[in-house]
């Protein structure tokens, strides 16, 4: 039963409800989500790249804004830079300063965000689609820019986004990264 309902039908408001109404009021989403983010429902919220379930919490991305306040979820860094760079013409509103643009970061295990073009991305890391970045709050030896690290994984699609599929991959580094 959802908590509007039990709270609707007066449940929570007996005298012998108040650790059933501390137990109810957990029930909402996990993690800490910035202002404006939409919260991922991990396991169920799919990539809208590749259609895969968004499970591990060190890689996903969010891109929001536009005149509806749309927010696109993906599953992996490589994913969402990808599409961001096909749907400029389709979507210009996500050059604009207000459009959100959230990464995890990784290690944090999806309660600490960073802003996605200001991350910086280590190559090396096994993310859900074969991307293997990372992002970072701060350079690191090895670390690209956004431009940079979208510039490689543009050139590693469509391979990334078949599910099972046997391509092999590229390691790219800052030094072998297109200029």
């Amino acid at each position: 039963m959802r908590r509007r309902t039990l709270l609707a039908h007066g449940l929570a408001w007996t005298p012998f409800s108040a650790p059933f109404t501390a137990l109810i009021a957990g029930c909402g989403d996990e993690g800490t989500w910035p202002e404006g983010m939409l919260p991922f429902k991990w396991d169920r919220d799919v990539c809208l790249r590749c259609g895969m379930a968004i499970s591990d919490r060190r890689f996903p991305a969010q891109i929001r804004g536009g005149p509806k306040n749309i927010a696109f979820k993906f599953d992996d860094i490589g994913c969402a830079s990808t599409w961001y760079d096909e749907k400029l013409k389709e979507h210009p509103w996500m050059t604009d300063a207000a459009t959100r643009f959230w990464v995890a970061e990784f290690g944090s295990k999806g309660d600490k965000w960073l802003d996605a073009r200001n991350a910086y991305y280590l190559g090396g890391k096994t993310s859900p689609m074969g991307y293997n970045y990372a992002a970072l709050p701060a350079p690191q030896p090895g670390t690209l820019k956004f431009d940079a690290m979208s510039k490689v994984t543009a050139s590693m699609w469509p391979a990334n986004c078949l599910p099972g599929s046997t391509v092999d991959r590229p390691i790219f580094s800052a030094a072998s990264a297109p200029k």
